[in-house]
């Protein structure tokens, strides 16, 4: 194994106090007789403590005794990475397994493994430490970071992450090499070994027996701190997966089936947690028929809430006032197309009266903010589309007056929120080219114009480059590891970006053959390749499709799912 180089390096420290809910902090583990494992995460602290997956993996490997895990936040990566918990070198521990959630994470990975002294590519690793990758990256498209990992876990980590870290654990204490265990381990399932496995390595699921819908083991907040996007708050997950099958979503399309959680399993975490906060975390929060009692119990027990995204068709009566009883000021929905044609495409199935009612609603019962998503850059995105959601934001505001009625001490603010569209692998976009950084602008541009005279509307883009950028790195193949080389030599992405536009070009700008092989197709989702190619046909038509049925995937069979799930 090797220790970081140089002894004038700069090491990352812990910052500002965090808690672990209901408990105190635990004490460093002790190695001995443990496997050392570095749970590895880009960003900071703040980071880690915002993000659900990381800590649900962190509470499994902990609660192993023949583990030793460790938590190391990343930065930039310009730092020697040290543990958050004892101040251990990352170079000290056999296994690095690295929860990658965005394509943009993988530049400060990189970086740091430098500043460690690990090499960077598998092929510089014979011996330990062991890379291994998990999180959405490893079953969206793990190609781009294939030249880097040792293996990735492909799925959900309660379906078999601890039964790998116990074989690498007898492995190192046997004295087994880095290679043989790789060997010993490439058909595991949810293992996928580049260069070895037999593909496509297929997804594993944690599923409930007897009920595919109900999601046994919902994650929840290992430490809270008031860094995180939630400050403070014990993070749950409601819901994984999401019904709808919005055709731009991949979470949508990669984590079916759809789950919901118990609301008894959901108490108890909270019970034992016992926190002053709770954010409520899914794809379809509405969804959930206990989401109200389940709030409702949350208030007897004077536990505060937040929630993210609401779809404006489960923005009832009854659930909005609720919430401001509550004293929750902030509403949150999706518009996501321009125009009712762009939203049939996107199979958004929404209906523009209830999305108006749920404004003149939200307004009316004294919500102050209202945020609207929208997305840019549709492959059938035209003027006239833009003209539609400029008729369409008068009416927003006639919706919002209306609801104010005669009260003048009450405003509801307007954020119209727009992103780049980024047609993800496993969606029926996947066929789709991205638009370019001009068109982007430009459509960024329409919206000012229409909103910058409009009272109380805000509006907030994102970066065309940073959205293309996404882009490359989702779509790409192995060789968009040597974009990451470049930008990590070369000072940053926009650099490296430059010197990479003939291959950027190829992977955005052509759209993709029916039965053109990508590189993401080493994973096996569940989801056919023959429905997203469905999917995509109708979306050129903006015909919409139904979502999953509540009876499950026995009752469909649309997708696949339910003769994946009997395999």
């Amino acid at each position: 194994m090797r220790r970081p180089s140089g002894a004038g390096e700069k090491r990352s420290r812990r910052r500002g106090p965090e808690t672990r809910p209901g408990k105190s902090m635990p004490a460093p583990p002790d190695h001995g007789g443990r496997l050392p494992a570095a749970l590895v995460i880009s960003g900071d602290e703040g980071m880690g403590l915002s993000a659900l997956g990381w800590q649900a993996v962190y509470r499994l490997l902990a609660a192993r005794p023949e583990i030793a895990v460790e938590r190391f936040f990343l930065g930039k990566g310009f730092d020697a990475p040290v543990s958050a918990d004892s101040q251990r070198d990352l170079g000290l521990f056999p296994l690095m397994a690295a929860s990658v959630s965005f394509e943009e994470d993988f530049l400060p990975f990189l970086r740091a493994l430098a500043a460690a002294g690990v090499p960077s590519t598998r092929t510089e690793r014979p011996d330990y430490p062991l890379v291994l990758v998990g999180g959405p990256i490893a079953f969206l498209n793990p190609a781009p970071l294939a030249p880097l990992a040792d293996a990735f876990f492909v799925g959900e980590a309660e379906a078999g992450l601890v039964d790998f870290c116990l074989k690498l654990k007898t492995a190192v204490f046997d004295g087994v090499s880095k290679q043989d265990f790789l060997h010993s381990v490439k058909d595991m399932p949810g293992i996928y070994v580049p260069g070895l496995s037999r593909t496509p390595v297929r997804r594993v699921v944690d599923l409930s027996p007897g009920d595919p819908g109900l999601l046994g083991a919902p994650a929840s907040s290992c430490f809270t701190g008031p860094q995180a996007a939630f400050p403070d708050s014990l993070l749950l997950e409601v819901n994984r997966g999401c019904p709808h099958a919005c055709r731009f979503c991949a979470a949508g399309f990669v984590y079916r089936p759809p789950r919901h959680a118990g609301m008894e399993s959901l108490k108890a975490i909270v019970e034992e947690a016992n926190p002053p906060k709770v954010g409520l975390v899914g794809t379809a929060l509405t969804d959930w028929p206990d989401l109200l009692p389940f709030l409702r119990w949350l208030n007897t027990r004077r536990t505060k809430f937040s929630l993210s995204s609401l779809r404006a068709d489960g923005l009832t009566e009854e659930l909005l006032g609720f919430l401001r009883e509550c004293g929750i000021r902030t509403v949150t929905l999706a518009l996501e197309g321009a125009s009712e044609r762009l939203r049939q495409a996107a199979n958004k199935k929404l209906d523009a009266e209830v999305f108006l009612a749920a404004v003149e609603r939200a307004a009316r019962l004294g919500v102050n903010h209202l945020r609207v998503y929208l997305i840019l850059g549709w492959p059938w995105e035209g003027p006239e589309d833009y003209d539609e959601l400029e008729a369409f934001l008068g009416r927003i505001l006639q919706a919002r007056d209306q609801g104010h009625g005669k009260k003048t001490k009450e405003f509801m603010r307007i954020t119209l929120g727009a992103s780049s569209l980024v047609p993800k692998p496993w969606t029926p976009l996947q066929w789709a080219p991205m638009a370019s950084e001009e068109t982007l602008v430009a459509a960024q541009k329409r919206l000012r114009d229409m909103t910058k005279h409009l009272r109380g509307v805000a509006l907030q883009v994102d970066a065309p480059f940073q959205a293309r950028l996404q882009g490359v790195l989702s779509r790409g193949g192995e060789e968009a590891f040597e974009l990451v080389q470049l930008a990590a030599s070369e000072g940053g992405w926009k650099k490296a970006m430059r010197l990479w536009a003939d291959q950027a070009a190829d992977i955005l700008d052509r759209p993709r053959g029916e039965h053109e092989a990508f590189p993401w197709e080493v994973i096996d989702t569940g989801v056919s390749r023959a429905s997203l190619w469905r999917e995509w046909t109708r979306a050129g038509r903006s015909l919409a499709t139904p979502g999953c049925p509540k009876g499950g995937c026995d009752a469909c069979g649309l997708c696949g799912m339910d003769k994946w799930l009997k395999s």
